[in-house]
C-alpha cells in the first residue's frame, strides 16, 4: 500500500522471488484476466467490424485475455454478439466458480444455476472433487449417492441430505473433498456456506513459507541414535486414533482476549507440566487431522489454545498455543493496536467502496500480490461509472481477500507495504529493514512471525513472577517475536539463548537487540538439531538455568494450502516439533538434576 495521496506503485521494485511465485501460480489458473477494451470492441456493445468478423474478433479478444476458446464461444452464445458487457459479466462468473491455481486440474466450469446444463456440470465436479476413488465409503455413502447421482441426477439432488448439499455447494464453487470435508468436521455440520467457505480460504492462504531449514535430511531426536525419531512418530501414531481429533473453538478466543475474558475459568496441569522452567509453542491452528492431538500429548497432555490474533489487531491469524503459563491476570499491551483497517490506515477510507465489506485483512502471507493483477482489477473497474456489476465486485473481493489488497485510489488496490505489515503484526517500525535486506525477505521473515500483541497478552503474566528479568531460551526465533513482546511488556530481558537457521532473521534480531539498548546478553545459535544435552548443561550452568523456553516450530507440513507435501508432523520441516520437545525435556531435566 502506498501513503496517504494514493499515488501510484509503479515505481516500486516488484520483481521479487514472491511475485514470480505467484505468478506461475496465476497464469496457470483459470482464473479471468480482467478487460482493457481495445479499441475492437466500441463502448455500448457495437462491433467496430462487420457482422461476419463479428465473433472472430469478440473471441480473439477475450481469448487474449486468458479465457478459453470453448468458454468464450459458450458466453457468446448466451448473450449474442453485440453485447459485450454480458460476455465478460458471464465470463467472470463462471471463473469466480473455479477452483484455486493447485487444483485447476479438477476445476469444471460451471453455468449459472438457471442454465439447462447446470444440473450435469454440477453433478460433474460433485464426482471429480468428491467421489473419487480415494473417497471413504464410510463418510460420503460413496457406491450408492455416486450411483444414483449418475443414473438419476435431478432425484438425487433433490433426496440429497443437507450434509451432502453442503458438499455439492462447495463442490461447485471449486473446492476439493478434503477442503470440503475438513472445513465440514471442524466447523460442524449445521455450519453455514459461509462459514465453510471462510475456513476454507482461511486454510488457502495461510501458505507459511520458512527459512530457517538445511538442505539435507538430518536426525530428529538428541544426538546420535536416528531409531529415536522413528520411536517418537510410532509413539504419535499409537496415540492418536482415528476419531481421536481436537475441534477448533468458535469463537476463536482461546482462555479469553482483552475483550472477552472468560471469568473464573480454571484449568489444571499434570505435575511434570508445571513451571518453571515456563515454556510457550506455538504453530498453525488449521493443521492436518490429529497434528494438535500429538503436539498436546508431547507437551505434557495440556490443552492447546486457540487464538485469532482478529482480537488483537486489524488482520487475522488463527494460532495454537500450547503452554504452562498462568491465565489470570493477563493484561494487553499499551497503547491497543488498531483493530480494523480503516483504524489502522484511515486514508483507505476515502476510496474504500461500499460494495467491499470487509474490515479485517487476512492472515499476513509470505507473498504478496503482483502489480500485474492489482492493473487488471483497476483496468476492469474504470470501465463503469458507478458500482461494477455484481460479478466483477465478487471476483474483485475474492483477490482482494485472498492477497491483502487495500484501496489507494478511485478503483486502484495496492498490497501492503513491509513497514504497514510490521505494524499490523505489533513489531516497530523498520525492524526488518537495514543490512541489505530485500522486501522478498522482509514479507517473509514477517509472513513467518509471532503476532507480538497475542503472544504479549499471554506472556504478560511472567511480569510479576520475574520482576527482576528473564532468561529465555528462544527456539526457531525467526525475528524475535517473543523477545519484541517481552520487551514491550516491561520484562527486562537477562540473558537470551536464540537459535535461528536464518542468517537475515538473527541479523534482525541482533539489530534490534543493538537499538533497543539492551543490557543482557543475547547469544545465538542456527540449528535446534545441533543443540544437545552437552551444550544445555554449558548454558544452563553459566546462566543458572532457564525461565521460559518459546518457540514455533515449521509450519510447512502443516498449513493448509500445501497440498504437495502436508505430512502433518511426520514432514521433513514440520518434524522439527519434536526438537521443540527434546529440547524442551532436557531444560527440565538438566534444571531439576541441578535441584
Amino acid at each position: 500500500m502506498q501513503d496517504g495521496n494514493g499515488s501510484g506503485s509503479e515505481s516500486l521494485d516488484w520483481n521479487t522471488d514472491d511475485e514470480v511465485d505467484i505468478r506461475s501460480e496465476t497464469e496457470t489458473s483459470s482464473h479471468p484476466t480482467l478487460p482493457t477494451l481495445s479499441g475492437a470492441i466500441i463502448g455500448n456493445g457495437e462491433a467496430s467490424t462487420s457482422n461476419s468478423a463479428s465473433r472472430t474478433m469478440l473471441i480473439a479478444h477475450f481469448v487474449g485475455m486468458g479465457f478459453s476458446d470453448k468458454l468464450v464461444s459458450k458466453a457468446i452464445d448466451e448473450n449474442g454478439e453485440g453485447d459485450t458487457e454480458s460476455i465478460l459479466n458471464t465470463l467472470l462468473t463462471y471463473s469466480s466458480l473455479e477452483n484455486s491455481p493447485e487444483d485447476e486440474e479438477q476445476c469444471n466450469i460451471n453455468s449459472e444455476p438457471s442454465s439447462s446444463d447446470f444440473n450435469e456440470t454440477f453433478v460433474d465436479d460433485y464426482n471429480d472433487n468428491f467421489l473419487d476413488e480415494d473417497s471413504d465409503a464410510d463418510s460420503w455413502g460413496e457406491n450408492e449417492v455416486e450411483v444414483k447421482i449418475k443414473t438419476e441426477p435431478d432425484s438425487a439432488l433433490a433426496t440429497l441430505s443437507e450434509k451432502d448439499n453442503k458438499l455439492l455447494a462447495l463442490a461447485s464453487m471449486g473446492y476439493t473433498r478434503e477442503e470440503a470435508s475438513t472445513a465440514m468436521e471442524r466447523c460442524g455440520q449445521e455450519a453455514s456456506i459461509l462459514v465453510l467457505t471462510d475456513f476454507i480460504c482461511a486454510a488457502q492462504v495461510a501458505r507459511e513459507q520458512d527459512c530457517y531449514l538445511p538442505e539435507e535430511t538430518k536426525r530428529i531426536y538428541n544426538g546420535s541414535n536416528p531409531m529415536k525419531k522413528r520411536k517418537l512418530i510410532e509413539m504419535c501414531k499409537k496415540k492418536v486414533g482415528a476419531e481421536d481429533t481436537i475441534r477448533l473453538p468458535n469463537p476463536m478466543i482461546g482462555f479469553g482476549v482483552p475483550s472477552q475474558p472468560l471469568e473464573d475459568f480454571r484449568r489444571s496441569l499434570p505435575e511434570a507440566a508445571k513451571g518453571p522452567p515456563y515454556f510457550y509453542y506455538e504453530n498453525v491452528a488449521l493443521a492436518p487431522k490429529g497434528v494438535w492431538d500429538t503436539i498436546s500429548r508431547f507437551l505434557y497432555e495440556i490443552e492447546p489454545e486457540f487464538v485469532d490474533s482478529k482480537y488483537f489487531s486489524a488482520t487475522a491469524r488463527k494460532r495454537g498455543y500450547v503452554h504452562n503459563l498462568p491465565i489470570k491476570n493477563r493484561f494487553p499491551l499499551i497503547p491497543l493496536p488498531p483493530l480494523t483497517i480503516h483504524q489502522a490506515f484511515p486514508l483507505t477510507r476515502k476510496w474504500w467502496p461500499a460494495w467491499d465489506p470487509r474490515d479485517k485483512l487476512n492472515c499476513i502471507q509470505t507473498a504478496i500480490g503482483s502489480a500485474k493483477l492489482t492493473e487488471r482489477i483497476r483496468s476492469a473497474l474504470e470501465r463503469y461509472d458507478n458500482d461494477p456489476p455484481e460479478s466483477v465486485q465478487k471476483f474483485v473481493i475474492e483477490q482482494c481477500r485472498k492477497w491483502n489488497l487495500v484501496w489507494v485510489g478511485r478503483n486502484k488496490v495496492a498490497p501492503l507495504e513491509p513497514d504497514e505489515v510490521e505494524m499490523l503484526l505489533g513489531f516497530p517500525k523498520n525492524h526488518t529493514r537495514g543490512g541489505g535486506i530485500s522486501r522478498t525477505d522482509r514479507y517473509k521473515s514477517l509472513g513467518n512471525s509471532f503476532q507480538v500483541d497475542t503472544v504479549a497478552y499471554h506472556l504478560s503474566v511472567l511480569k510479576d513472577i520475574f520482576p527482576n528479568g528473564i532468561n529465555m531460551l528462544s527456539l526457531f526465533s525467526g525475528i524475535g517475536g517473543a523477545e519484541v513482546a517481552l520487551h514491550r511488556l516491561g520484562i527486562k530481558l537477562k540473558n537470551v539463548v536464540s537459535i535461528e537457521k536464518s542468517k537475515v532473521n538473527r541479523d534482525i534480531v541482533r539489530s534490534w537487540w543493538e537499538q533497543t539498548n539492551q543490557t543482557g546478553n543475547l547469544i545465538d545459535f542456527d540449528d535446534v538439531q545441533q543443540f544437545d544435552v552437552d551444550r544445555v548443561v554449558q548454558i544452563i550452568n553459566n546462566i543458572g538455568g532457564f525461565d521460559l523456553v518459546v518457540g514455533g516450530s515449521p509450519c510447512n507440513n502443516l498449513a493448509g494450502s500445501n497440498r504437495v507435501s502436508r505430512d502433518g508432523l511426520e514432514g521433513k520441516e514440520s518434524a522439527l516439533f519434536y526438537d521443540y520437545f527434546r529440547i524442551l525435556d532436557l531444560v527440565k531435566c538438566v534444571m531439576r538434576s541441578r535441584e
